[in-house]
């Protein structure tokens, strides 16, 4: 099974730098997740669950011509055509999908799933006040063996490699990307920090045998 690893960026055309209209789908979003793409990033999630069924399905075809084939993931239970879906903790788990994730927050079960992103890992600016906090090594502890990807806050090469060194198979950014001037520079830095730390705490997890799964790029 491959599981997203690396960094995965989510969607939000409403934060995403440059001038569009922000109640569809076009304007500057497959220009960031594109760049992002350039900087590092290997897999997307598609979010933008307010829009219409028909737009989104539009939007989800102009991310794939710049998504590496089979890492575009679609938040919520339909997946729009393809085969991966990324949950919320409440959606239900959809037959006939190859890939399934789920958002938890520390207190959902994590059996029914290909792998978990939790959060908050630290204070996130996208939602203040959102919390408390789960920090890198409680959210390891939540994970047990499940595939998991660090969310919110993750907007440094220190925090990126934070939590790679605490067993994340990837680490999930939004904001760090949606609203950055530059985001296949900032990318590169996160994807770069993670994949630094990730390789240099492999020996570690080899001694162990704690070693966690997760796709190649």
């Amino acid at each position: 099974m491959v599981t997203p690893d690396g960094l995965v960026v989510l969607t939000d055309r409403r934060s995403a730098a440059g001038p569009t209209d922000r109640r569809s789908g076009s304007g500057p979003l497959v220009e960031v997740v594109a760049a992002a793409v350039r900087g590092g990033a290997g897999w997307v999630v598609l979010r933008e669950r307010d829009l219409p069924y028909e737009e989104r399905v539009a939007l989800l075809e102009e991310l794939r011509v710049v998504v590496p084939p089979g890492r575009l993931i679609v938040a919520g239970a339909d997946p729009l055509g393809g085969g991966a879906v990324h949950l919320a903790a409440a959606d239900p788990v959809p037959a006939g999908v190859s890939l399934i994730g789920r958002s938890c927050h520390g207190t959902e079960p994590m059996s029914d799933v290909d792998y978990v992103m939790l959060s908050p890992i630290y204070p996130t600016a996208t939602k203040p006040g959102y919390g408390p906090p789960l920090g890198a090594g409680r959210a390891a502890e939540l994970a047990g063996d499940v595939p998991w990807l660090a969310l919110g806050g993750v907007d440094s090469a220190a925090r990126a490699a934070e939590c790679a060194a605490a067993g994340a198979a990837g680490i999930a950014v939004l904001g760090a990307i949606m609203r950055a001037a530059n985001p296949e520079r900032v990318a590169r830095v996160l994807s770069g920090a993670f994949a630094a730390a990730k390789a240099a705490s492999r020996p570690v997890e080899r001694a162990m045998g704690t070693g966690q799964g997760g796709g190649a790029w």
